[in-house]
C-alpha cells in the first residue's frame, strides 16, 4: 500500500481526526488493524485541538489569572493593572496547539496509521472517494465516521473569517480585543468566551433569548456565576431575542427585542454561540443505507453501529452529548466493535464543565431532570462558605451538591459550582459509576483542608451528622 495510488485498501477508514476520529484509529491500530485516518487537516486534534477545547482553555487559563490578580486586592496582595500583548497570546495559545498536535502526528506514525489530509465522501457502502489528496479512493471493511459539528450562523449572517460577526473559531483566533462585544447565546460557549474578553478588557453585552443563562444547568449552581458574570459583563439581557444583525464597516448594528419592545444598538464585535450542527450533509451517505433524522444526526446503537453493517459513527454526529470525552469513548468502543469484542456504550454519568471563574460542573441525574420525570430524590447542599479551603481562596461563594435516592441514599447526580470543580467532579462521576451511596461517600477519608471535602460534607449531611453544619434537628 503506498501513498500516491489511485485506490487504498483497509481494515478500517476513519473519517474525522478530533477526540472521537483519533482516539478510534489509535485503538483500532493497537488491536491490528491497518487503519486510514482521514482529515482535511494537516495534522490530527480536529476542531477540539485546533479551534475549540485546547483554544478556548488556553485563553480561559490567562483569564483566570488576571481575575486572581484582582482578587488577591482583598488578601493584601496587589498587583498592577494587567497589559494584554495579544500577539504574546496568540503565541502562546499557537505553541500549545502545535506541541499537542504534534505528540497526536506522532502517535499516528508510531502506530503505523495512514494519515491522509483529504475531504472524504461514500460512493457506497465499502468505498470513499477522497477529495484534496494524494490517494483518490479508498475499499474499507469497515468505516468510523467522526465529522463533528460546526458553530450554527445567525440567519442571514455567514462566518467569513474576517468580519464583525463571529463564531467560537474567529472568536478564539483574537483578532483584536474589541470595545464593545455582544455575544449572543446564554450556554457555555457564550459564557467561556463572554469571560474571556470581558478579562481582556473588552465591555461585554450578552443576550439569551430564553429567561435564564444555561437551561440545561440547575438554577442553584448557576448563582454564583451569574453574580460574578453581572458584575464583569456590562449587560446581561434574558428573554431577548435578535431581531436584525446587519454588519457595516466600523461595527455592526444590531436590533434588540424584549418584551415586544425594540431598541438599537452598535456593537464593534458580535459573537454568535447559539449552538452547533452536525457535519453530516456532504459525506454521501444517501449513497448507503445509514439513517439520519432530520438535523442529520446519525442513528447509532450502544455499539457505535449504523443501519449500515459496515459503517459506525461516534461523537458529534450522533447528536445527545457534544463533548469529546463522550466523542473518545464512543471511538475506543466503535474500534473494539469492528475489532470483534463484546464492547458497547454504557455510560451512566456523563460530566459536563463550564470552564468560567466560578467553574460549573456535574454529571448523572440532575435535580430540574428529577422534576420533569416526576422522580422522587432528596437533594443535599454544601455550601462553601462553610469551607475552610474555599474561604482561603476567596472562593466562598461555590456549592456542592448531591441527587440522591431518597431511601437507600444512592448517589444519582453531583452538581458543582466552584473552583477547580472541573476535577472535583470526577468523584461524583467515580461514585454515580459504582452505584455508590452517600454512606460511602462520607465515610471515604477527605483531605483537610481541600474542596474535596465539600463532597463529604454533603454525603454527612444525608447521614445527619455534618461537621461544618449544625444537624437539622439541632439547627
Amino acid at each position: 500500500m503506498v501513498m500516491g495510488d489511485m485506490e487504498m485498501k483497509v481494515d478500517l477508514a476513519v473519517i474525522g481526526a478530533g477526540p472521537g476520529g483519533y482516539a478510534a484509529a489509535f485503538r483500532a491500530a493497537d488491536l491490528g488493524m491497518d487503519v486510514a485516518l482521514i482529515d482535511p487537516r494537516k495534522r490530527p486534534g480536529g476542531v477540539c485541538l485546533h479551534e475549540g477545547c485546547i483554544p478556548s482553555k488556553t485563553c480561559l487559563s490567562l483569564a483566570e489569572l488576571i481575575e486572581d490578580a484582582a482578587r488577591a486586592k482583598k488578601m493584601g496582595v496587589h498587583f498592577a493593572q494587567p497589559e494584554i500583548d495579544v500577539d504574546g497570546i496568540r503565541s502562546w495559545k499557537k505553541s500549545v496547539i502545535d506541541t499537542m498536535a504534534s505528540g497526536l502526528a506522532s502517535l499516528c506514525r508510531k502506530r503505523g496509521i495512514q494519515w491522509i489530509t483529504a475531504s472524504a465522501r461514500f460512493i457506497d457502502s465499502s468505498t470513499l472517494q477522497l477529495y484534496g489528496g494524494e490517494v483518490r479512493r479508498i475499499r474499507f471493511k469497515h468505516c468510523i465516521i467522526a465529522t463533528g459539528s460546526a458553530p450554527i450562523p445567525f440567519p442571514e449572517a455567514s462566518f467569513c473569517g474576517d468580519g464583525r460577526i463571529m463564531s467560537s473559531r474567529e472568536a478564539l483566533a483574537l483578532r483584536d480585543i474589541p470595545g464593545r462585544l455582544l455575544v449572543v447565546g446564554g450556554g457555555y460557549v457564550g459564557l467561556e468566551l463572554g469571560f474571556i474578553y470581558s478579562a481582556l478588557g473588552s465591555e461585554v453585552f450578552l443576550v439569551e433569548i430564553e429567561n435564564r443563562l444555561l437551561p440545561a444547568v440547575d438554577a442553584d449552581l448557576i448563582a454564583p456565576l451569574q453574580r460574578k458574570l453581572e458584575g464583569m459583563f456590562a449587560r446581561i439581557d434574558l428573554g431577548t431575542r435578535i431581531a436584525k444583525l446587519e454588519e457595516k464597516e466600523e461595527s455592526v448594528a444590531v436590533s434588540l427585542e424584549h418584551d415586544g419592545k425594540q431598541r438599537d444598538e452598535q456593537f464593534d464585535r458580535v459573537l454568535v454561540a447559539m449552538g452547533r450542527k452536525v457535519n453530516t450533509s456532504e459525506l454521501g451517505l444517501e449513497n448507503t443505507t445509514v439513517e439520519m433524522d432530520s438535523r442529520g444526526v446519525i442513528m447509532v446503537n450502544d455499539r457505535q453501529r449504523t443501519a449500515e453493517e459496515s459503517i459506525l459513527a461516534v461523537g458529534d454526529v450522533c447528536g445527545d452529548f457534544m463533548l469529546a470525552h463522550t466523542a473518545m469513548r464512543q471511538g475506543r468502543v466503535a474500534a473494539e466493535v469492528v475489532a470483534g469484542q463484546r464492547s458497547v456504550y454504557d455510560v451512566r454519568a456523563v460530566p459536563a464543565i463550564v470552564y468560567t471563574d466560578p467553574q460549573i460542573a456535574w454529571c448523572g441525574l440532575t435535580e430540574s431532570q428529577a422534576k420533569e420525570k416526576n422522580m422522587t430524590v432528596k437533594i443535599f447542599k454544601y455550601p462553601w462558605k462553610y469551607s475552610g479551603r474555599a474561604q482561603s481562596m476567596g472562593a466562598e461563594e461555590g456549592l456542592t451538591k448531591l441527587v440522591t435516592e431518597p431511601e437507600s441514599g444512592r448517589i444519582l447526580g453531583v452538581g458543582i459550582c466552584g473552583r477547580d470543580a472541573e476535577g472535583l467532579i470526577t468523584e461524583g462521576v467515580l461514585a454515580i459509576e459504582m452505584g455508590a451511596l452517600a454512606e460511602d461517600l462520607a465515610l471515604s477519608l477527605h483531605a483537610h483542608p481541600t474542596l474535596s471535602e465539600t463532597m463529604g460534607e454533603s454525603a454527612e449531611i444525608f447521614l445527619g451528622s455534618p461537621t461544618h453544619l449544625m444537624p437539622k434537628n439541632r439547627s
